[in-house]
């Protein structure tokens, strides 16, 4: 379909209609002088006929089309502004000549009273579909108010006779639309850098915020950052209506007294360089849509479709490959399997939804399709948004000074050899996370997952709906190979308004006999996670500046039943290097009014698998491996196996085209190293530089720092 029909159609579909004022006297539709003697209910059907009778006065069909007998729509997109002129926004039918007519008959329209808001002058927005052959769609101003036969009326009854107005009544309750999004049960898009602009509101000293477990919402983020303002403060002084769709606003915004809605498309063109490919060039073809709203106080919804082309970096190709699922191209990581496309190409959908209710003002609940983040840092060692999105009901509880998650998700195993008549392994997890604000500056959090699967026609295993039950007693219960339970505790200390120290430790498995002997047993289990921000670093407002040092042992995460490891369609469901790493991350964010700047720097090292048929050992860097295949049972340490050094940095700034979308142009430039002692099929020695343009819908984080 045409796009410029395509818009119309949805323009004449969401489009705000006329009406009637009953019950909301402090707004008034434009006036024609016929109409000044018309009561205030009536006005709107004074306005609408007074432009049907204008155009079927004045429009003259084209010879052509008459001779042609075309039957069909002139639509019309027309406004009148504040000082009453009529303004054409847009025109759509099968003859040029019809649209020039249009054009004309309402470029001859009077200048008329403007409508108001409050009383205050105000623009309104409409549009009509003009019918070929033209016929008067006007009613005489006298006739509008004109009841029905009486004796009909008399026979109904009163309930009927309100039931008659139900329709018209349901009309009028359309209102100015008024950013109801930024105090609903959305999720904020979680991306690091869009969080960094209220990152500090929430982490101040004082406040009783709980910031680990994300995304969040905009009701618990709206207490301490005031996105109308920062979005109020970026708008341009734009009049024009394509002019406000592009810089400031959504494309269709509805809203009535109940509810709410926004439809807009989501891009993401790109197109780079790497200097280690053989390919010209890399890029990204990304055409989407979003639509999202509110019923009442209490109930939201979201839903997303992304329709994607792309080729990246070879390294990232390369590695999109190593993990691909039977019979597929790749997955693409964080977002989903691919198949070929072109030279070197994949074709990649992506759909993302959830709907978000809050019955009670301690509880949210959330059922979709997507992912969760749980941590302060830039990675979590608990739950991260690094695998592809995945069936999830999350359950939030906020209530004194404690937060608590509970979250149950939906994942699979995608190897070839775990398949089941072609159909993919299903497999499932559930967390619970404590977020307890000890002080003013003190929040400590608790977390536990498990990870089961359909073992013996197993399914979802009722024991884990519990919310406030002990997953290591379940696990103990139904047998020590039925489930795969982690432990973790995590912190954060305020040093004050701008500075704040946090960090995550994780047990996978623990013995401190083997500890105590000190002969690093593989028994040892556990990561951790310490990190560091600082807010208007300097004195530079709007300066952030964030270090973070990871280190997971070997074989944490993963398991002797290898469905059970911490993975999802060949992803980690944690840090995406799976295990036996140490990480060093140096971030800096920068933003002044439209314009920002990021930078990442990460620096580790790793110990993957030669598996070369001679050495075929898991050293415990793979969580898709069987633990039991290790080489040794102590003297086990981080990076052992093919250690491998790895370098990235990248360095990004752009300019937000839209900050009601997030819609931004950008230009990045990526370096990264990687360097194994011995180079594999799966590991490969690259030095790579990799520059990039783009134009992006930013809503989601990517992750090229493999």
């Amino acid at each position: 379909m045409d796009m410029k029909k395509f818009f119309v159609i949805v323009f004449l579909f969401f489009q705000v209609q006329s009406y009637a004022q009953n019950n909301f006297l402090y707004e008034k539709p434009p006036v024609f002088s016929e109409c000044d003697s018309v009561e205030v209910e009536l006005l709107q059907k004074c306005f609408d006929n007074q432009v049907f009778a204008h155009v079927f006065n004045n429009f003259k069909v084209p010879q052509e089309v008459m001779d042609a007998n075309y039957n069909g729509d002139v639509v019309v997109l027309f406004e009148v502004d504040k000082e009453g002129q009529f303004r054409v926004i847009y025109v759509d039918a099968t003859y040029q000549e019809l649209k020039d007519e249009a054009k004309r008959v309402f470029g001859e329209f009077p200048k008329i009273k403007p409508g108001t808001y409050n009383g205050k002058p105000t623009y309104k927005q409409y549009s009509i579909a003009v019918k070929i052959p033209l016929v008067n769609q006007a009613v005489a101003t006298k006739d509008l108010s004109k009841e029905e036969d009486s004796s009909i009326n008399d026979e109904l009854t009163e309930l009927e006779k309100a039931a008659k107005t139900e329709y018209d009544s349901v009309n009028m309750k359309l209102v100015p639309f008024s950013n109801k999004e930024y105090t609903s049960q959305l999720n904020i898009p979680f991306t690091h850098s869009n969080y960094a602009k209220f990152d500090r509101s929430i982490n101040l000293v004082g406040t009783n915020s709980h910031t680990a477990s994300k995304p969040y919402m905009y009701e618990d983020v709206s207490a301490y950052y005031n996105f109308q303002a920062a979005v109020d403060t970026l708008a341009k002084d734009i009049n024009t209506f394509a002019g406000r769709k592009l810089w400031n606003e959504r494309l269709v915004r509805v809203e009535g007294k109940d509810y709410w809605f926004t439809i807009d498309p989501i891009f993401d063109f790109e197109v780079g360089k790497d200097t280690d490919a053989d390919f010209s060039s890399t890029y990204n073809n990304t055409r989407g849509i979003t639509i999202q709203g509110g019923l009442g106080n209490k109930f939201s919804f979201y839903t997303s479709f992304f329709e994607s082309q792309g080729r990246f970096a070879k390294y990232y190709n390369q590695y999109a490959e190593s993990i691909k699922a039977a019979d597929e191209a790749a997955i693409v990581p964080g977002r989903g399997i691919a198949k070929a496309f072109k030279d070197g190409g994949y074709d990649y959908p992506v759909a993302e939804a959830y709907l978000s209710y809050t019955p009670f003002k301690f509880l949210n609940v959330q059922f979709g399709h997507g992912k969760n983040f749980i941590g302060d840092g830039y990675r979590s060692l608990f739950i991260s948004d690094v695998a592809t999105p995945h069936p999830f009901l999350k359950l939030n509880t906020t209530f004194w000074k404690i937060k608590y998650t509970s979250t149950w998700m939906w994942l699979r195993d995608v190897r070839p050899e775990v398949e089941v008549d072609g159909a993919y392994m299903p497999k499932y997890m559930a967390t619970h996370f404590l977020s307890w604000n000890v002080s003013k500056r003190l929040n400590v959090g608790f977390f536990e997952s498990v990870i089961w699967n359909n073992a013996n026609n197993r399914g979802f295993d009722i024991n884990y709906l519990n919310p406030i039950i002990f997953f290591r007693a379940i696990e103990f219960e139904t047998g020590q190979d039925a489930g795969n339970a982690l432990l973790g505790l995590s912190g954060k200390y305020k040093l004050n308004d701008n500075m704040n120290l946090y960090g995550q430790f994780i047990l996978d498995e623990f013995s401190l006999s083997d500890m105590s002997g000190g002969e690093k047993s593989w028994k040892n289990k556990f990561g951790y996670q310490l990190g560091f921000k600082y807010y208007h670093a300097f004195k530079v407002k709007n300066l952030m500046l964030q270090t973070e040092y990871n280190r997971v042992r070997p074989y944490t995460y993963s398991h002797n039943t290898v469905v059970l490891n911490y993975g999802h369609s060949n992803q980690s469901m944690a840090h995406l290097w799976g295990s036996n790493f140490s990480e060093f991350v140096l971030i800096g964010r920068y933003h002044y009014k439209r314009w920002f700047g990021n930078a990442i720097m990460v620096i580790g090292t790793r110990g993957l698998d030669f598996n070369n048929g001679v050495d075929d050992y898991s050293y415990g860097g793979d969580i898709y491996r069987n633990y039991n295949e290790r080489p040794f049972d102590t003297g086990v340490e981080v990076g052992q196996g093919n250690k491998t050094t790895t370098f990235y940095t990248n360095l990004q700034v752009g300019y937000v085209i839209n900050p009601a979308t997030n819609l931004k142009i950008f230009t990045d430039v990526t370096f990264r190293d990687f360097n194994p002692e011995a180079q594999t099929a799966t590991a490969l020695k690259s030095n790579t530089v990799w520059f990039n343009i783009g134009i992006r819908t930013d809503l989601f984080n990517w992750y090229f720092d493999l």
